[in-house]
């Protein structure tokens, strides 16, 4: 049987606002992320027995933890931690926004924008291999996992990099495919050895939040 992976998304942080790219950086969640997670912890707790998580592995970063340990305290869980689940740095756009990076050297956002793996920021991880790191950690978890249900709190573009590598997907069309993930909704993926299975995708959690 397939083990089943609920990836979610860490809450909404202090630069969503303005669409500022976190990557490796440490930034808060804000109240409306805190009460993200909350909604989380109350989805995952509700879940019939069948369908509950029985492990929790989540990123290394703060905002990834912050959002797994309400999640953790109703599934009576303690959090592992892979560092392999950290989000990808963004070499110079780190920090910025797009609109802030185009200002300044607009050819590189036309290049991102264009083929966002060949056309990577400068000094960024380079998507391949990222999507590499996440797609593996994806397959060691559910090795470790068995008939389990994990859920796994990462990162918006890490998640979908290794979306890509796991199903098939040209890494390049990761932005077009995979537009965005909501903060704390979740998609569920069955992964089956070399095989992985789209089960759902973004399903909301919060209730609008």
């Amino acid at each position: 049987m397939p083990t089943r992976l609920l990836l979610a998304r860490h809450g909404q942080t202090e630069w969503h606002a303005e669409n500022r790219y976190a990557g490796t950086s440490e930034v808060e969640l804000t109240r409306t992320g805190l009460a993200q997670a909350d909604a989380l912890a109350e989805f995952v707790r509700g879940l019939d027995a069948a369908h509950r998580p029985t492990a929790l592995y989540c990123s290394p970063q703060g905002r990834a933890r912050a959002t797994a340990q309400p999640a953790a305290a109703a599934l009576g869980l303690s959090p592992r931690i892979s560092a392999e689940l950290r989000e990808v740095h963004f070499g110079v756009a780190e920090g910025r926004t797009l609109n802030e990076v185009r200002a300044q050297e607009p050819e590189l956002v036309a290049r991102f924008r264009a083929d966002p793996v060949h056309g990577a920021f400068p000094g960024s991880e380079p998507p391949a291999d990222a999507a590499e790191r996440g797609a593996k950690a994806l397959r060691v978890i559910a090795a470790e996992a068995g008939d389990d249900v994990v859920l796994v709190v990462a990162h918006n573009t890490l998640l979908r990099l290794s979306l890509c590598l796991l199903l098939g997907i040209p890494l390049s069309t990761y932005r077009t495919v995979f537009p965005q993930l909501g903060n704390c909704a979740l998609t569920e993926i069955g992964i089956d050895g070399d095989r992985t299975a789209l089960r759902r995708f973004n399903l909301p959690v919060d209730g609008g939040l």
